[in-house]
């Protein structure tokens, strides 16, 4: 796949330096603040992919993908003028906006990101416990809980099938699955998803998305995180139906979700992968504690109906 993933997401916020406090406590590191406050964030091996700027209500301004080279680069301008959308191309980007979430999107040339795999762990299981002898490693963790790189990101669409179009058409995310008549999995790199398009009432983010090592590291982080305010939790630990992945989520200061997670569905073959069509709850979670009703409508849903017109 020429595109290869979520570069960065830009947060627009009314409190930065709270918001930045709390995505520190969650384990990306801060690596420079411009004059203007807005504050650039890193994780492991994926580089800044966190910018949190300015904004008269919480929202996502902007995301970045990443692709290959400049060919990649002339071929989503393409796309997108073919949907009518204004392109604008600058030193090794493309950007359009996409008028159902009012996000505005950049393809970017940029390296891809290289993970180094971490230690196999060894589960003892019934009539086999090939760890003997030995505690759990997981359990003989010391280190700070941090993201490896940014996952994925869900976003509020008021016109959730014309934003689908923009990605998959304009941009060229394939969907991996979908919510009857109401979400879109898709993906800009082997990953199951790295963009969720839901339909919502108002333009909003819902939540980011980031990688940690396994399941251990979900649950250790939480708990660091619950330790320090247990005000931020917000549902946790699951696994979900689509995608596969085990999830903890939890809320920073302007009212976003975050979310830990671990072993997500790999794609690396498009013919071998059958989309779904998935409906009701089950097609969220496949186990785990059930979901507070604010994760569906966040409380705050009033107040960004009626700041709706800002920015």
């Amino acid at each position: 796949m020429p595109l290869h993933g979520l570069s960065s997401l830009t947060l627009g916020v009314s409190n930065i330096e709270e918001v930045t406090s709390y995505y520190e406590d969650f384990g990306l590191s801060t690596s420079r603040v411009e004059p203007n406050g807005t504050t650039h964030l890193a994780t492991v091996e994926g580089g800044e992919q966190l910018h949190v700027a300015h904004a008269d209500r919480r929202r996502l301004l902007a995301m970045s993908v990443a692709a290959d080279d400049t060919d990649d680069l002339d071929r989503v301008a393409a796309q997108l003028a073919r949907l009518d959308l204004e392109v604008r191309r600058g030193e090794g980007t493309v950007s359009a906006l996409d008028p159902g979430t009012n996000v505005l999107v950049t393809v970017e040339i940029r390296s891809r990101i290289v993970q180094s795999p971490i230690e196999a762990v060894e589960f003892n299981r019934p009539g086999a416990t090939p760890r003997t002898n030995n505690r759990a490693p997981g359990i003989e963790r010391t280190y700070k809980v941090r993201p490896r790189k940014l996952g994925h990101v869900v976003v509020g669409s008021t016109d959730q099938p014309s934003s689908q179009k923009f990605f998959t058409e304009g941009i060229g995310f394939k969907v991996s699955d979908v919510v009857k008549d109401k979400a879109a999995f898709m993906r800009c790199s082997t990953d199951h998803h790295n963009v969720l398009v839901q339909e919502a009432p108002i333009t909003m983010l819902h939540h980011t998305s980031w990688q940690v090592e396994d399941v251990d590291d979900i649950g250790r982080g939480a708990t660091s995180m619950l330790e320090q305010d247990p005000g931020r939790h917000v549902w946790g630990l699951g696994r979900h139906h689509i995608g596969s992945n085990f999830f903890w989520y939890l809320k920073d200061p302007a009212g976003n979700f975050s979310e830990y997670y671990s072993d997500m569905d790999c794609i690396v073959d498009d013919e071998l992968w059958e989309p779904g069509v998935w409906d009701g709850i089950k097609s969220l979670y496949n186990w785990g504690p059930r979901p507070p009703d604010f994760f569906f409508r966040p409380e705050d849903l009033a107040e960004h109906m009626a700041g709706a017109h800002i920015g």
